[in-house]
């Protein structure tokens, strides 16, 4: 294969996977987004505070969240911090939905509707 030409698909290639990747994920049905809300409110709440504010586990408040990187709250949420009381979530959840709490959390979580 000429070398400009194997140059030229993987270059589209990859902008092929970036595109995929970062496209937005859809958001969890009502359903499945009111089991979201309540799960943060329960058992996140059950170490970040009732009201998120912090806890054993730190405030999950907006004002807290605003300089973490999304993709580093994802990962948080889904594998946990070793060494710390936080576990990972991947087993109830995947990471659109792990996303989608990360975007609310740093909006203000909304209540149990």
């Amino acid at each position: 294969m000429d070398r400009s030409l194997l140059i030229h698909v993987t270059v589209l290639l990859g902008l092929t996977a970036l595109a995929v990747t970062s496209a937005p994920a859809a958001e969890p049905d009502s359903a499945r987004q009111k089991d979201l809300i309540h799960l943060v409110r329960q058992d996140c709440g059950s170490c970040h505070g009732m009201r998120l504010a912090g806890g054993l586990g730190p405030s999950l408040l907006p004002e807290k969240m605003a300089d973490w990187p999304d993709d580093s709250l994802v990962a948080t949420i889904l594998h946990g911090r070793p060494g710390t009381a936080m576990p990972g979530w991947q087993r109830f959840m995947d990471e659109a939905e792990a996303g989608w709490i990360v975007a609310r959390l740093k909006q203000g979580f909304p209540a149990l509707p």
